[in-house]
């Protein structure tokens, strides 16, 4: 392989730093969003579960319902939760990959061309690693999200049906 060492053009350097950066930057938001998330999560937790302590509770017809939206709503924390590891094993990777490169470059063109191929492999795995948790991360955010629609369509539904006994008149006319 012949050509110009790395450290000649600076969009190379440039590049290695900024490629891990900028998905740094998306993982960070991505961590953010789905701590929000989370609380949101524990908070309905909470509150599903004050409502199944009560004294009412026994008695509620809806109770089945709450237990099952409970339920889910422990699903949702404990796949929020595994998201976030991965978001932040995708952060340390992409900056381990940045700090790799910047020292295999530092090496290339020098007498440790051996340890400029290491810490380029490195590198490379470690923003593979990196990419890897970010998207399945977001693979666990999709499964999530589609715990949280379930329980919002079944609120929904709970809810129409309430309004629509309320609303029936004696005879069962509409």
């Amino acid at each position: 392989m012949t050509g110009a060492p790395p450290g000649a053009n600076p969009f190379t350097l440039l590049s290695l730093i900024a490629a891990p950066a900028v998905l740094t930057n998306a993982a960070s938001l991505l961590v953010l969003s789905t701590s929000n998330r989370f609380a949101r999560a524990i908070d309905r937790g909470r509150a599903l579960a004050a409502h199944l302590r009560s004294a009412d509770a026994a008695q509620d017809p809806e109770s089945p319902i709450r237990l099952r939206q409970l339920k889910r709503a422990e699903e949702r924390a404990l796949l929020l939760l595994a998201a976030l590891r991965l978001f932040y094993l995708s952060i340390g990777s992409f900056a381990s990959a940045s700090l790799v490169s910047l020292i295999g470059a530092g090496m290339a063109g020098s007498a440790y061309e051996l340890g400029a191929r290491i810490a380029t492999v490195a590198s490379l795995g470690s923003g593979v690693l990196g990419v890897g948790s970010l998207v399945f991360g977001c693979v666990i955010l999709v499964r999530e999200t589609r715990l949280a629609v379930l329980s919002i369509s079944e609120e929904t539904r709970l809810l129409q049906e309430a309004h629509v006994t309320l609303r029936t008149p004696p005879d069962g006319t509409i």
